[in-house]
């Protein structure tokens, strides 16, 4: 062993805003619900933010956003849902950051989306989808100009601001990261909102023109010892 093999990983960070990874897991008889509860703890006390989600349907059990500074923690948290004998079935990788749209807005606002405190309080009901503009010709989203995309981005912002309130929405950067351009990521009061938000933005030029979708996972947020509990275990 070498002074080399000795030395801990320097962190990799983003020059701004936080890592974000979507983990979707299926529960296999020997996954150990202490051992996941234990890793999500030691990732919150190391400043990592992880929200447990328990999903709906057959995509998978329970998810784990989560995000953090270093994706080197990010990765450890992901070795230790596998070794806890979860199976990642999925999984979504992404940056948060400042829409080129958006490139004026007040600091405030930046840092809430470079740096959201997650899961918003009162919001359960959750939803995740990646997406891309379309390419296609006659319906490229990347040959129109900037002011174009700056004007049908905002009207799509405007439909979205109808629903403060009830919908938190967290849009993350996924270019070179994963195989769509974003991902989204809904927190709502209602399962309906969930629906209501996404078939009402859809409406857009922007989106109805332009946007390509991925899968749909949806689920309830909660506390890690009800998620990993009742929830997917059936303790």
């Amino acid at each position: 062993m070498t002074t080399r093999d000795l030395d801990p990983i320097a962190p990799l960070s983003p020059s701004t805003g936080l890592g974000v990874i979507h983990l979707f897991c299926r529960a296999s008889p020997l996954a150990d619900r202490d051992e996941v509860i234990a890793a999500v703890r030691q990732a919150e006390a190391a400043g990592d933010q992880v929200i447990p989600i328990a999903i709906l349907g057959h995509k998978a059990d329970l998810a784990f956003m989560v995000l953090g500074d270093d994706l080197w923690r990010l990765r450890r948290f992901q070795t230790a849902l596998q070794r806890s004998g979860l199976e990642i079935v999925d999984s979504y990788v992404s940056l948060t950051e400042i829409s080129e749209y958006a490139a004026g807005a007040p600091e405030e606002m930046r840092n809430a989306r470079l740096y959201p405190q997650l899961p918003p309080e009162g919001k359960p009901a959750w939803c995740f989808y990646p997406m891309s503009k379309r390419r296609n010709p006659g319906q490229n989203w990347f040959t129109l100009d900037f002011d174009r995309r700056k004007e049908l981005m905002y009207e799509h912002g405007a439909s979205g601001r109808k629903f403060s309130g009830r919908v938190l929405q967290v849009i993350t950067g996924s270019t070179g990261l994963d195989d769509y351009e974003w991902g989204v990521t809904l927190f709502c009061v209602h399962p309906d909102d969930l629906k209501e938000v996404v078939y009402t933005m859809r409406f857009d030029e922007a989106s109805a023109e332009y946007a390509e979708f991925g899968p749909f996972y949806t689920g309830m947020v909660g506390p890690v010892d009800e998620i990993v509990g009742k929830a997917t275990f059936g303790d």
